[in-house]
């Protein structure tokens, strides 16, 4: 099922750095180096996971020191790993509390109480262990079993002391689930409402999906059913597995997308306001084309700079003998890439993309970042049996603004803020966000294209804690900014 990775800043050098999980080998980090090559500094830093069998990775300063910690999901004990701001990390997982002993797949943080420090969300998978491993085929032909041979596993919500260690706070929360209904793959921390609060949508594999409503009060209301998001339009239960979230038509309001199982369909999910969502998968142009792959990771990102949000997904099945379970199937699959048209609509152009779009691999994690600073989103690609693929965006130049934030008052990352940028005829709303997509996370700050425009005209940012912001504009555009919390 893995694994994940992604990009991060672990030295605050302002260029990212790789970190890449593994389910069989060592873990891997990777410097971010000046000319857009890497280094691997992994023996150095303390973070190749100690043997264990890698899932999946976030990362976030949960200490507010500066630094951006590492969390590592694994079959079996998670590991912390607390950056120690001189290239070393350190395992803090024990004192921390969050060693989660189960199936981990994916891990999200966010501030959902407004105390200024980030908790942590790990997704759970199946109760399985070695011992265990039954044996199961289709028609004669020996597969891997299917999620419903086992029983699922619950999910934990940790909650951060500001002392070092963790909570769990999942029950008294009120985003415990019956564990058979949480098949858990993905999950996306997002303010759904608008409301300034973190709310919670999960993504389980032959199981409803979740979506949890933040009360403001350290609690949360399980809106699932009402809301809409559980099912697709077919009112069944999908093999969700990565998921993200974003204003593709600038309301403000995000709206999810969730990749599923092969001859599924991914989804996307539509926010209507007042906490409705509509299935408008088909109507959107991305339900044909994603029938035949099985989707894992999804990424939004504006890969041609023209002002809207495109998606990027990664194919790859889980079964090794694919086409002798349905020959119109394969293995080894392309990743899609499909351009936004406006109005909600969107065409795929992933045979226009390039050679790199042409390969077939077994696509799993997927992470968006603008490692060489050029102002076009690129795309890390982790591969399951298969070497990690690094995606160069070669688009033309157009317009775009980047912002890094960092808080004062609220946690140190300003995951939780909300961005807007308004410019003639342009209006975008972003989040800073810790995890996403399949097992993994993309670049911690936001980027905004802008297409031939040569000035913004309004910068408005909402701080996690509450704290509305007016920012000056650039004088120029095509630069990152950093934007600080005021005090």
């Amino acid at each position: 099922m893995g694994s994940g990775g992604g990009f991060l800043d672990y030295d605050n050098d302002g260029r990212l750095d790789v970190y890449l999980v593994n389910t069989a080998g060592p873990n891997r980090l990777f410097h971010g180096n000046p000319d857009g090559t890497f280094t691997d500094v992994t023996a150095k830093a303390g973070v190749d996971g100690g043997g264990s069998v890698g899932m999946g990775c976030s990362f976030a300063d949960y200490d507010n020191d500066g630094f951006v910690d590492i969390y590592v999901t694994n079959l079996g004990p998670n590991i912390l790993y607390h950056n120690n701001g001189d290239g070393t990390f350190t395992d803090v997982t024990a004192k921390a509390g969050v060693g989660d002993p189960l199936w981990s797949t994916s891990a999200v943080w966010a501030d959902y109480d407004h105390d200024g420090y980030l908790d942590l969300y790990v997704c759970n998978y199946l109760r399985f262990s070695r011992a265990d491993h039954r044996r199961c085929s289709y028609h004669d032909v020996p597969i891997y079993c299917y999620p419903h041979s086992y029983d699922g596993a619950p999910n934990t919500l940790y909650h951060n002391n500001r002392d070092g260690t963790f909570t769990d706070s999942t029950a008294r929360a009120g985003v415990r689930e019956d564990p058979r209904a949480s098949k858990s793959l993905g999950a996306i921390w997002f303010d759904m409402d608008g409301d300034g609060d973190a709310d919670l949508y999960v993504a389980n594999d032959t199981t409803p999906n979740f979506l949890f409503e933040n009360k403001g009060n350290g609690t949360f209301a399980d809106i699932s059913l009402v809301s809409g998001a559980a099912f697709g339009e077919a009112g069944v239960a999908k093999a969700g597995m990565g998921v993200d979230a974003a204003d593709l038509d600038g309301s403000g309001r995000f709206h999810v997308f969730v990749t599923n199982f092969s001859f599924e369909t991914n989804t996307l999910f539509w926010n209507e306001g007042g906490g409705r969502f509509s299935d408008r998968s088909i109507e959107a142009g991305l339900a044909g084309p994603s029938f035949v792959p099985l989707g894992f990771g999804a990424n939004f990102l504006d890969y041609d700079n023209d002002g809207l949000l495109d998606l990027f997904v990664a194919n790859g099945h889980v079964f090794d003998n694919a086409p002798l379970i349905n020959p119109s199937t394969e293995y080894r699959q392309v990743n899609q890439l499909f351009h936004n048209l406006g109005l909600g609509r969107f065409q795929e152009v992933t045979g226009s993309a390039g050679p790199c779009f042409a390969r077939k691999d077994v696509g799993r994690g997927s992470a968006a970042g603008d490692y060489d600073n050029d102002g076009r989103v690129d795309l890390l690609v982790m591969n399951n049996n298969g070497a990690v693929v690094l995606l160069h965006n070669q688009a033309r130049a157009r317009s775009w603004l980047g912002m890094k934030l960092r808080g004062a008052h609220c946690n140190r990352d300003a995951v939780g803020a909300r961005v807007t940028v308004e410019a003639a005829g342009y209006r975008l709303t972003q989040e800073v966000r810790a995890g996403s997509s399949y097992m993994s996370q993309s670049d911690l700050r936001l980027h905004f294209g802008l297409g031939s425009r040569t000035q913004v005209n309004a910068i408005r940012v909402t701080w996690p804690c509450g704290k509305r912001q007016e920012v000056a504009p650039p004088a120029a555009l095509n630069r990152y900014l950093l934007v600080t919390e005021p005090s």
